[in-house]
């Protein structure tokens, strides 16, 4: 025959309640983000070029960036490493394509957003934005699409012609 301990029973009682009850709270978990906190996570640049921020730079000031937070990974010339994808080189006819700035990407802020947002890849947001303009500049004169001393600006990135600008099919909203 099965017996019931009184204390036992009220024990599980008051606990199953305190459950209940923490259930039906927040979890408490960190603090909510402020607007001003947000606005330093929401980066993000469209291909028109909305999103820039203030700032400027040439591919000579981005080579030295460049040479400084990214060429260990990507290489002096932006070759690539084994294991890092290269930054130039590539034709847009190639099958199948080299994923860099001259022979892949439609948009010269996708350049801009990526690096903006995930580069350098151990203290991503790390660059200011003028010095992601350099950089930029400077991934963009290493395939001759714009020259050394070009400024690069909110005004003028957008203007920029991308060698695959034309070729380029977006398919991530087809459904299979």
């Amino acid at each position: 025959m099965f017996t019931h301990k009184p204390t036992a029973v009220l024990m599980f009682a008051v606990l199953l309640g305190a459950c209940a009850s923490a259930a039906e709270d927040s979890p408490r978990l960190g603090t909510p983000i402020t607007e001003a906190q947000l606005q330093g996570w929401d980066l993000i640049v469209a291909p028109d070029g909305s999103g820039l921020p203030a700032g400027s730079g040439t591919a000579a000031q981005g080579q030295a960036v460049y040479e400084q937070k990214c060429a260990a990974c990507h290489g002096m010339q932006g070759e690539g490493t084994p294991g890092v994808p290269a930054l130039a080189g590539g034709s847009p006819i190639a099958t199948p394509p080299l994923m860099t700035a001259g022979s892949y990407w439609p948009h010269a802020s996708t350049i801009f957003d990526y690096v903006r947002r995930a580069m350098p890849p151990l203290a991503p947001k790390s660059l200011t934005d003028t010095e992601v303009y350099q950089v930029t500049a400077y991934v963009l004169h290493l395939h001759n699409i714009v020259e050394r001393d070009f400024v690069l600006d909110r005004d003028s990135l957008p203007t920029v012609q991308m060698p695959n600008g034309g070729n380029f099919i977006d398919r991530s909203q087809v459904q299979r």
